[in-house]
């Protein structure tokens, strides 16, 4: 077995508690289809411990899982949407930051 990778060892708990709910919410979405481990692991092809370490909020659990269960639950769009550069509220603020800085000289 490998060892845990230091990024999910150092992971930020806001991270942690976010992951958590996702985790959480993902497993009652399962539950509220009627869907059990079992099946819903061999849908996802994964084992049932890897799905039950995702419901919990393992950090270790590849970002394709998460994916997968999302697109389970017909979710995938939503995904594509995290990082969208558009909603990036404090990216955009630094470009109007810089761009009025670089007007202002002369």
């Amino acid at each position: 077995m490998s060892k845990p990778s230091e990024a999910a060892a150092s992971l930020p708990p806001q991270a942690k508690r976010a992951l958590t709910k996702l985790g959480e919410d993902l497993r009652i979405a399962r539950e509220r289809r009627g869907e059990s481990l079992r099946s819903w692991a061999a849908r996802a092809h994964v084992s049932v411990p890897t799905l039950q370490r995702m419901e919990a909020g393992d950090p270790t659990v590849g970002m394709g899982v998460y994916a997968t269960a999302l697109w389970l639950l017909g979710r995938a769009p939503s995904l594509a949407q995290l990082a969208d550069p558009q909603a990036d509220i404090q990216a955009l603020s630094l470009d109007i930051e810089r761009s009025s800085r670089t007007r202002r000289r002369p």
